[in-house]
């Protein structure tokens, strides 16, 4: 069986030879065996108990706790290490959340300053502007604009710019596709990516996807907006989007 000097286990687990010989005196870890001279000696027991150790403080466990822990008899190796896995998880998901918001920012940054809600609503003129605005307001409330406007801003001008592109994409993606019927599996694929592309501005109910696709319907601005693409999109959308409602949320 392997064994390790006290400065061997401090260079393999990264701790100082000073920190062993403490462990060793308040009994949190102690050597597996000493030599005749007295030198302190390791083995695979020790090092998966300073692993341990290691984890607990991690996750902030003072060391009159972690000795209470792993000294109780019904401490299990297996199990703490199930714990510590779902916890590192946890902790990568919300490093992962911490590095888009960090990432955000700076694209913010990098482009020197805010969106102007003129350049969030470029190519409609000021009274369209007033009027969706208006809209979203009395559909979903004040809260609501401001959240969607804010997302807009939070992108930059070009993650905006990349964003609006994404979403014409998707849109002719439809328009080619209206030959099919929207049960079709390509046109609910495509309609998944419109709902998608929808959450990137608030989060989106399934009643609230519903409301959107009656909108581009009845709406004349809405309509006219898609029909652009294609004459009747509007109303193919609607009913694509009735049926991703009725399958899939």
């Amino acid at each position: 069986m392997t064994r390790y000097s006290v400065k061997e286990l401090s260079e393999l687990a990264k701790v100082s030879v000073r920190t062993l010989h403490y462990y060793d005196q308040i009994d949190l870890l102690k050597p597996s065996f000493r030599s005749d001279k007295g030198y302190r000696f390791y083995e695979r027991k020790q090092l998966l108990m300073l692993q341990q150790i290691l984890f607990y403080k991690e996750l902030g466990f003072s060391l009159q706790d972690i000795h209470s822990v792993i000294s109780d008899p019904t401490f299990d190796l297996i199990d703490a290490l199930e714990s510590h896995k779902k916890e590192l998880l946890k902790q990568s998901r919300n490093l992962q959340q911490l590095m888009h918001t960090v990432e955000k920012t700076l694209s913010e940054l990098k482009n020197n300053k805010m969106m102007k809600d003129s350049e969030i609503y470029q190519g409609f003129t000021a009274n369209e502007v007033k009027s969706m605005r208006q809209e979203v307001t009395d559909r979903w409330g004040a809260q609501q604009l401001k959240e969607t406007e804010d997302r807009i801003r939070a992108m930059g001008k070009a993650g905006w710019e990349d964003t609006q592109q994404k979403g014409e994409d998707i849109n002719q993606l439809l328009a080619d596709l209206m030959d099919l019927s929207p049960e079709d599996l390509n046109v609910q694929e495509a309609i998944t990516l419109h709902y998608r592309h929808m959450n990137l501005f608030y989060e989106v109910s399934k009643e609230r996807y519903l409301g959107l696709g009656n909108m581009y319907v009845e709406d004349e601005r809405f309509r006219a907006y898609y029909e652009k693409y294609r004459t009747g999109l509007a109303h193919f959308i609607n009913q694509a989007i009735e049926i991703y409602c009725e399958k899939s949320l």
